[in-house]
């Protein structure tokens, strides 16, 4: 017998490796040997690696390789779970963050808010139609039926995907050479809706199906439901089921029969080409579908579907808010800011007066602007925002003149100069010199050519006096008519020179009538506001934007030239009652101004071309007057002035001189009749005097009026 050895009984350091190359020479094994031990022969490595090896040798062999494979195979197998569990975890943690639950609940589109007026009627809409969340528990049976029928039919039994809707879907697609149906789950389609885009692309796709599991591990089958049913688009910009149950059908979805739930359902597909409102025949043919679809996923009986009629919408829908107006549009984001973070529809009440809205929208229409445009801003004397006009017509320009447009304001910025004036020391009894002047080669020049010397500031500012505005823009400094228009709320910038006290520094109409505002309250600035509820300010904004009262005595001299003025350059916007406003016109007519109050309004009215062209005759004192009397006597319920007061002078932005009769005939004077003019003396004495022939009527194309209640062309 051989002296051999097994290789199992050998020392680890003696037994053979046939996978290491040095152990073995040209197919033969290396076999260690102790010291004194006879060689073996060296067997095939070939023979030894198919496991040919005779006796006992080859066996142990084969036992030792086929035992170290399995503990390689298992190592493997637990790196591979260990990858998988941490792949679980990152995706859990990526789900958490790009996917939260409570996104599910909130709307696919930004919240809708209804802005309402004062007395609470909206006055207007921006944002979907949405309403409060429906609870599927809650809802008649056919009501989730329906949408599960045409929808995703295995809804409660799958685990957010349908792995045979998928199939069914893709064999229906493959037949019919296009895409014609979809096989994504309520699930899925509440996952697209709340977290994901509409891209048809594969990565989508993924993180849909990712995003369904997430859902359906957390929440249950109605609450899944519960949030599809609230978000779905259903046409008419209405989002939500409660939302489209009283749009269409005005009920809750809890009192929906069968066809009304079937309709709806049947919108899904294709709502804003389904929409009953605008195509009810559409609308019934997809409901008969999903009633054929109820029976045939066994909700309905054939009897039972039979039964169910073609719905009908509401015959009067419910009536549709705009969705802008100038004033919806420059309140809006006040709006959003106080409304915060919503989920459904919210409800912001503003300062809006509906009366006072009609009636500004009505004189402006009856103005008879022509080509010109017209902005109308009235307020309280806190700067409650009542009535906004930013041009003619909102649908065909929704620029808003009143608040966007800035403009030159002409003699109406001469309130600054004159509050300036007064600060300085001044009263309206203070005589000034309304004679030409020259100021660092500026030399301003009266409309009307007139200079009357030495007038009283009251007389100055009556009459519009532009030498006078220039000459105490220079005395009291052009720094303190900036302070004097900064401290009234005018925050556009002005230039620092002397000619801002005719007005060529744009301003817009809102700041400037909130400029009158302040003087009419007696405290400034006054902040325009258009919202109920006025947010608080911060502490350093009350500390820097507090409001300071106008000493008694300026107050008061303010009002006396003031009044003066609707006396003056302003009569056609006098009232029966007290009644205080400026007038103002920039250069060839370009821009006209009334801004004035009485009562507790606070009116601004602004004329011009949005080209900034010029337009011959118009003047602050005529049309936006005139617009400002009709809205006040309106507003406050007056009776109409039918003839203004005494005034010696005239409105120099026109470029007229004329003098104005009293009210009441004089005793002394000349009557006209009779073929003959009879002169009164004041003693009494009568005089025939022969009348001079009147001069040759003026042809009517000579002049060139520019407003339909114009005929002068120049009031």
């Amino acid at each position: 017998m051989a002296d051999r050895r097994d290789d199992s009984m050998r020392p680890s350091s003696m037994r053979p490796d046939p996978f290491d190359p040095s152990q073995h020479d040209g197919g033969r094994i290396r076999y260690h040997h102790a010291p004194g031990e006879a060689r073996d022969p060296m067997p095939d490595f070939a023979a030894w690696r198919d496991g040919d090896l005779p006796g006992e040798d080859g066996a142990a062999t084969r036992r030792a390789t086929r035992f170290s494979l399995p503990r390689v195979s298992m190592r493997w197998i637990m790196r591979g779970l260990g990858a998988a569990v941490i792949l679980l975890v990152l995706a859990i943690i990526w789900l958490a963050i790009t996917a939260p639950l409570s996104q599910s609940l909130k709307p696919p589109t930004p919240p809708s808010i209804t802005l309402t007026a004062s007395d609470g009627t909206p006055i207007a809409r921006r944002g979907a139609i949405i309403a409060q969340p429906v609870d599927a528990a809650k809802l008649p049976a056919h009501v989730r039926e329906a949408f599960m029928a045409i929808e995703d039919r295995r809804f409660y039994s799958h685990w957010g995907i349908d792995p045979r809707g998928i199939a069914r879907a893709a064999w229906a697609n493959f037949g019919s050479g296009g895409v014609r149906q979809g096989g994504s789950t309520i699930t899925q389609q509440l996952a697209k809706n709340a977290f994901l885009d509409s891209d048809r692309t594969a990565a989508r796709k993924i993180r849909e199906v990712f995003i369904a599991f997430w859902l359906e591990a957390w929440l249950s089958k109605d609450e899944i439901l519960s949030r599809y049913l609230s978000n779905v688009y259903f046409g008419d910009n209405v989002y939500g089921l409660r939302a489209a149950s009283n749009h269409y059908f005005g009920r809750e979805p809890e009192k929906m029969n069968i066809g009304q739930a079937a309709m709806l359902a049947g919108l899904v597909k294709a709502p804003s080409r389904l929409a009953p409102t605008s195509n009810l025949k559409g609308a019934r043919d997809r409901q008969k579908v999903v009633v054929a679809a109820m029976v045939d996923a066994g909700f309905l009986t054939k009897s039972e579907a039979a039964d169910v009629q073609p719905q009908r919408v509401k015959a009067r829908r419910a009536q549709q808010l705009p969705t802008g107006t100038y004033f919806a549009d420059w309140v809006l984001p006040d709006a959003r800011d106080q409304a915060g973070e919503v989920q459904t529809e919210a409800t912001v009440r503003t300062t809006l007066d509906r009366d006072l809205q009609r009636n500004a929208e009505r004189v402006i229409r009856q103005a008879g602007l022509r080509q010109a445009q017209a902005a109308l801003v009235a307020m309280k004397r806190n700067g409650e925002v009542v009535a906004m006009v930013g041009g003619r017509d909102y649908k065909k320009s929704p620029f808003n003149r009143a608040t966007q447009a800035r403009r030159q304001p002409g003699s109406t910025f001469k309130l600054f100069v004159y509050l300036a004036a007064l600060r300085a020391g001044m009263s309206p009894d203070t005589i000034v010199d309304d004679s030409p002047v020259e100021i660092a080669g500026w030399k301003p020049k009266n409309d009307d050519g007139r200079y009357l010397g030495d007038i009283t500031l009251q007389r100055a500012f009556q009459r519009s006096s532009n030498v006078v505005a220039a000459r105490l823009t220079q005395e009291v400094g052009v720094r303190n008519v900036i302070r004097a228009a900064r401290d009234l709320g005018i925050t556009t910038p002005i230039a620092n020179e002397a000619t801002i006290g005719l007005g060529t520094s744009e301003v817009s109409l809102l700041e400037l009538t909130a400029a009158f505002a302040g003087v009419s309250e007696g405290r400034y600035p006054v902040q325009p506001h258009g919202l109920r509820n006025v947010a608080d300010k911060s502490w350093y904004q009350a500390l820097t934007d507090g409001q300071r009262t106008m000493p008694r005595r300026i107050h008061d001299d303010m009002l006396t030239l003031l009044a003066a003025s609707v006396r003056g350059t302003g009569r056609a916007a006098a009232l029966s009652v007290d009644a205080y406003g400026k007038t103002g016109t920039s250069q060839s007519g370009r821009d006209a101004w009334f801004i004035g109050f009485a009562g507790d309004l606070v009116v601004g009215v602004w004329v011009g071309n949005d080209d900034n062209t010029p337009n011959p005759g118009l003047h602050g004192g005529g049309i936006p007057a005139q617009i400002w009397r009709n809205f006040m006597v309106s507003a406050l319920d007056l009776a109409p002035v039918v003839k203004a007061p005494v005034v010696e002078d005239v409105d120099p932005d026109a470029g007229l001189t004329s003098t104005f009769e009293n009210e009441i005939a004089p005793i002394a004077g000349q009557i006209e009749g009779l073929g003959m003019d009879l002169q009164i003396g004041p003693d009494g004495s009568v005089s025939i005097a022969r009348p001079e022939p009147p001069p040759p009527p003026r042809r009517r194309e000579e002049r060139e009026p520019v407003f339909e209640d114009d005929p002068g062309g120049f009031y």
